[in-house]
């Protein structure tokens, strides 16, 4: 899943670490919902709930996770992209 991720600049950045459910995905619907259709958004996240709860979430609204990187400190790195208005 790295591969396409490696390639894209993302338009925007959102660090959500230390906030949780269900505020992270809501804080990331609302950004995406700023954005245009095409542009990708990079999204920290904590790792346990949040990387269970947000991905699902957002595959749900109709947009894609492109990309899922291991940072250092229990964090992920999330690029999606917006598909849906």
């Amino acid at each position: 899943m790295k591969l396409e991720a490696d390639k894209v600049v993302p338009d925007q950045t959102l660090d959500l670490c230390g906030i949780m459910c269900p505020n992270n995905f809501i804080q990331t619907k609302l950004r995406l919902e700023e954005m245009e259709v095409g542009q990708v958004l990079e999204l920290i996240l904590d790792d346990g709930e949040p990387m269970r709860d947000v991905p699902r979430s957002i595959k749900e609204e109709g947009q894609k996770v492109i990309g899922v990187e291991k940072l250092p400190g229990n964090v992920y790195r999330l690029l999606i992209r917006k598909e849906s208005e």
